[in-house]
């Protein structure tokens, strides 16, 4: 038995050896990415340790952040590599196979399905929207006078709260707007939960995590109907992208 397994960034159909050129030691675990090729599509490679991600040490660490994270920049660095230069449909973080052979079979198995899915991606990138309120924007107010009873304080109190609570609700409906507006340009889109303030380092909250699959000729005119909400008095509107489309890959690998 081998004592390393075939760990699968991404699969393609047009991929060469040349486009993973400058990828030497840049895969996961400092591995070197390679092409397996089957049934006209390319799966990109790299050897993993067995020990390390054979499923039952795999779950003990996908608890270790340290590892967690090292892997992530490794595995999206190889996927956004290569996915710069041609079409590939990313798998999950952590996909593994036994070895090569099992990697053919998912390419000859799978292969209508992986080219529908690579046409679909073809000529498209995901954008993000993330809409945030602004610090301020759903702060309570300090009463004009100071209350002159705990009765009044209590009152002054549960209207502040009331309007917060309203001014959320109108934050996140002009946020479904935004999203509209994204969707109306996009070949598809999905919403992802918002991110804790604890994930995005900033006080505001998060209202809208938005993906989008763009035709490359509709992604200036994204760019414009974003930059519309740039003064927004209550909104942070912000686009990220071009990415690789994670989002809208719909690639689930098994060893």
């Amino acid at each position: 038995m081998s004592d390393a397994l075939s760990y699968v960034y991404a699969v393609g159909r047009d991929l060469v050896d040349g486009d993973l050129a400058d990828l030497a030691g840049a895969g996961v675990g400092e591995g070197d990415p390679r092409l397996v090729v089957a049934s006209g599509l390319q799966a990109v490679v790299s050897d993993v340790p067995r020990d390390e991600f054979e499923a039952r040490a795999l779950d003990d660490k996908l608890e270790d952040l340290g590892w967690l994270a090292a892997t992530a920049r490794a595995h999206h660095h190889v996927v956004d590599a290569v996915g710069s230069r041609r079409t590939v449909a990313p798998l999950s973080l952590a996909t593994v196979y036994f070895d090569d052979d099992r990697v053919r079979e998912l390419l000859t198995v799978g292969a209508a399905a992986l080219t529908e899915v690579l046409d679909r991606l073809a000529g498209r990138a995901e954008w993000g929207i993330k809409v945030s309120i602004r610090v301020g924007a759903t702060q309570e107010q300090a009463p004009a006078t100071k209350p002159r009873s705990g009765a009044e304080y209590l009152r002054s109190r549960s209207k502040a709260l009331r309007e917060g609570d309203q001014a959320v609700a109108r934050a996140e409906a002009e946020a479904e707007a935004v999203d509209a507006s994204a969707r109306a340009l996009a070949v598809d889109a999905r919403r992802h939960r918002p991110q804790e303030q604890s994930l995005t380092g900033r006080s505001e909250r998060m209202v809208l995590n938005g993906a989008y699959l763009v035709d490359s000729g509709a992604a200036e005119e994204l760019a414009r109907v974003v930059a519309t909400w740039a003064d927004h008095p209550r909104l942070r509107v912000e686009l990220t992208g071009p990415w690789v489309p994670y989002s809208f890959a719909g690639l689930e690998g098994s060893s």
